[in-house]
């Protein structure tokens, strides 16, 4: 039996949670959880953090916010969870075909930052899985919170982490079948540094893959602003995605907050862990226990962005964006280089072959002082590869191109 009591914080100002005591019966899971609450429905093999089950009570300083729900009582610190209306704009904006509530959703300052928590929120006891190459974070954090093993230089990989081959051999998507069991699936779309976009097909793959392992697939769609054809934006396009997906997006990418910091987390009630209790209760813990709430300047601009208004100007941002990265396509394919991404993403991913991606990157800066990112850094999958960036003035990227035809030509001649 659990002794824990769930929070009795606010999810958002109109959602308490109260205890109460249900009986859950549903495979594996046959048992009465007194003052938790749990949920019936799809279970992943994925077990509760043991040490949130000992918290007891809500965290302290949120048990003090009911006062700050109206105009004239409102100071200090907001909602650990985000401002109800730029949670129900992230909701319209993002996700209103798709279920997704603004109490599923925690607005948090990047989605970098949520990675850390998502594990923290899952705890060491868990093996990962992720895309090679994919965004370095999902590993660090998995080493850093000591779910991982010791790195073994012969391979470029940490033992106990399930690294899913996403090169252009198998159309940038893992061989799923070959893929050990892990709880824990991180993946993004459009992947960095490829800039594939999955299609819908391969996400259904993905999703029933997680459903028959028991496994929570932790989606990053930060990007997902960029994909130009009818590649999935969100995971919760896929049917059956909100029993075994969390997404975490970000403001960073489609309207220029990079170092202003605001992002979200999606958490649907659906997702459950092994013994039946909703993971979004823990979530909402997390955020509550380690985090603030985002700057109340920053929600106003996010707000902003999802106005109509605001939502023609990133549109227009990321034409702009993209049409940079359509120059360095063209400019380095010209040189007969083979370049992916650009088309779904404001990068590109250029194949360099036999090469090590550190030397190629340190010739391309003393020669044409264009800074690049070695594609190892990625993942021992990037090796051979380095990512440009296609963000900045339009005047830049074209000099840019211009300084590696220049490049090229001096290594011919």
């Amino acid at each position: 039996m659990y002794n824990s009591t769930i929070c009795s914080f606010m999810l958002s100002a109109d959602y308490i949670l109260q205890p109460r005591m249900v009986v859950v019966r549903q495979s594996s899971v046959s048992c009465t959880l007194k003052n938790q609450s749990v949920r019936i429905g799809h279970c992943t093999k994925v077990p509760r953090n043991e040490n949130l089950e000992k918290l007891q009570h809500g965290y302290l300083f949120p048990e003090f916010v009911r006062g700050l729900s109206t105009v004239t009582g409102y100071k200090g610190y907001g909602p650990e969870q985000g401002e109800k209306a730029l949670r129900k704009a992230i909701t319209v904006a993002f996700y209103k075909d798709f279920g997704i509530k603004p109490s599923e959703v925690f607005v948090s300052d990047g989605a970098q930052c949520d990675i850390t928590r998502l594990q923290l929120l899952m705890g060491l006891n868990q093996k990962i899985a992720v895309q090679d190459p994919s965004f370095p974070a999902y590993i660090d954090s998995s080493v850093i919170i000591g779910q991982s093993g010791k790195f073994v230089d012969e391979t470029g990989k940490y033992k106990n982490i399930e690294y899913m081959t996403c090169g252009p051999q198998s159309d940038f998507f893992p061989d799923l079948p070959t893929i050990s069991r892990t709880q824990l699936i991180f993946f993004n779309s459009p992947n960095n540094p490829t800039g594939h976009a999955a299609t819908r097909k391969q996400l259904e793959q993905l999703v029933d893959f997680a459903k028959v392992n028991g496994s929570i697939i932790i989606f990053d769609s930060a990007y997902s602003a960029y994909i130009t054809d009818d590649s999935p934006k969100s995971i919760y396009e896929i049917p059956g995605a909100r029993e075994v997906a969390i997404e975490v997006s970000s403001f960073s990418k489609f309207a220029g907050f990079t170092g202003v910091r605001l992002g979200w987390t999606v958490v649907p009630e659906e997702l459950l862990y092994s013994n039946g209790f909703p993971v979004v209760h823990d979530f909402n813990r997390i955020m509550c226990t380690c985090f603030n709430g985002a700057s109340n300047i920053v929600q106003a601009g996010g707000l902003a962005c999802l106005s109509l208004e605001g939502l023609r100007a990133v549109r227009s941002l990321v034409d702009y964006y993209m049409e940079n990265a359509r120059i360095l396509v063209d400019a380095l394919t010209s040189l007969g280089l083979t370049v992916y991404g650009g088309k779904n993403a404001p990068y590109v991913w250029v194949h360099f072959p036999g090469s090590k991606s550190w030397n190629v990157f340190a010739e391309i800066l003393e020669k044409t002082h264009i800074i690049t990112v070695p594609g190892s850094g990625f993942g021992p999958g990037g090796e051979e590869y380095i990512r440009i960036s296609a963000f900045g003035q339009r005047d830049s990227v074209i000099e840019a191109s211009q300084r590696l035809k220049y490049l090229l030509y001096l290594q011919e001649n």
